[in-house]
């Protein structure tokens, strides 16, 4: 019923960025405002049966496919449908290692299940991924090694480690300079911004949460380009 692909194998090729959507919460408004400026879609799994009810067709659905219910498989192409056996990913990280795009905006990945989000951030910041995660109350990216986000004065800019790393700060109440974070160790939730922010990293492995009406200047802040709005 499905097509096979194995480790390292991409499915899908896109110039332009892709909406990756989960099987979490996704509201019509989000779905929306990420297609706008994602336009191909594609779905993880059971992701493929939001898709569906907001009369979308996904490009591809690719997951092992062990949450996809049978009637919402025979409402996709056989051709759209990519088994991915193997167990030791998750359908998170099996899309993101088929898809090429030079950005993913990802849905439905935060906000639900508390173990499928932290599996969902720990995959995008070991993999250092161009994926941009958004959920009903924040946005949630692997923070690379310079970056400069101009946001209001007051918003929360939490930091969380998924590696030993160290970096800097400008524009942040609470400066991270010399301080050296780790998952079992300091953490950098609930800063504030108090000005332009520019951080920078030792090394990959921190994780940057923000509320989600940051979500266009994060998109602009990755991409160098200003997002596309209807």
């Amino acid at each position: 019923m499905f097509h096979e692909y194995g480790k390292g194998m991409t499915c899908v090729e896109s110039a332009t960025p892709v909406t990756l959507i989960g099987a979490g919460p996704v509201s019509d408004a989000d779905l929306s405002w990420a297609l706008e400026r994602a336009p191909t879609l594609v779905a993880a799994d059971g992701g493929a049966a939001t898709a569906l009810a907001a009369n979308l067709m996904p490009l591809r659905v690719i997951g092992d496919m062990d949450s996809l219910e049978a009637e919402v498989a025979r409402s996709i192409p056989r051709d759209r449908l990519t088994h991915v056996a193997e167990q030791d990913s998750t359908d998170f990280e099996k899309c993101l290692s088929r898809i090429d795009a030079p950005l993913v905006i990802g849905l439905g990945f935060l906000g639900g299940r508390l173990d499928h989000t932290l599996a969902a951030l720990a995959c995008i910041v070991r993999r250092e991924a161009r994926c941009v995660l958004v959920g009903p109350e924040d946005v949630a990216f692997a923070a690379p090694r310079h970056l400069a986000l101009d946001l209001p004065a007051g918003t929360r800019f939490s930091l969380f480690p998924f590696a030993p790393v160290t970096g800097r700060s400008e524009g942040l109440e609470w400066p991270i300079g010399g301080i050296p974070f780790s998952p079992g160790g300091r953490i950098g939730t609930s800063n504030r911004v108090t000005g332009p922010v520019r951080v920078m990293f030792d090394g990959p492995g921190m994780a940057i949460l923000l509320p989600v009406a940051c979500a266009d200047a994060v998109l602009t802040a990755i991409t160098g380009d200003p997002p596309v709005s209807g």
